[in-house]
Order: C-alpha cells, then structure tokens, then sequence
C-alpha cells in the first residue's frame, strides 16, 4: 500500500515542479506569479487543479 501513495506522491511532485516552472515563465505580473506559487506550494493538488483551470496561459 505505501508504494502507491509514494508514487502519487512523486506524481504530484513533477506536476508541481512542471507547474511552478510555467508560472514563472508566463507574461504575468509578478504579484500574480507570487499568488500562484504560493498556492500550488500550500495546496499541492488544489493549487495545481486550480493553475491548470484558470492560471496564466503563456
């Protein structure tokens, strides 16, 4: 059983780091980049859910 939370684990890592990177590289201000790192950091799943929805597009 630990096996498969440690891989959604990793999952969520990558998908954050991917996320993270493209925050940064959007055309947004920097308060809003700020607001989004700091969501995705907080709210792992949430934050990243919620970046793919409605973030910056580049």
């Amino acid at each position: 059983m630990g096996g498969i939370g440690g891989l959604f684990g990793l999952i969520v890592l990558i998908a954050d780091i991917w996320a993270l990177l493209n925050i940064w590289e959007s055309g947004e201000s920097t308060g809003s980049k700020l607001l989004w790192t700091v969501a995705v950091i907080v709210f792992p799943v949430a934050g990243f859910i919620a970046w793919l929805l409605f973030g910056p597009k580049k």
